[in-house]
């Protein structure tokens, strides 16, 4: 497995973009970005996350 650099992301991240990144399934991935504070946009019933949002969010779960 090759692992990607951030910018190897589309600018907008699908739920399939958040669970390669984090190494989960379907199902934790959609129960991520419903937390508050997640980096969700909602458009209709698709949630897409913005990338520089989402690796900021993630740089914060680890402090």
């Amino acid at each position: 497995m090759t692992l990607k650099s951030k910018e190897d992301y589309p600018l907008i991240l699908k739920v399939s973009d958040i669970q390669e990144i984090l190494q989960i399934g379907k199902r934790i991935a959609y129960e991520l970005m419903d937390q508050e504070g997640f980096p969700c946009i909602k458009i209709g019933k698709l949630k897409r996350v913005n990338r520089d949002k989402f690796f900021e969010w993630l740089d914060e779960q680890s402090k």
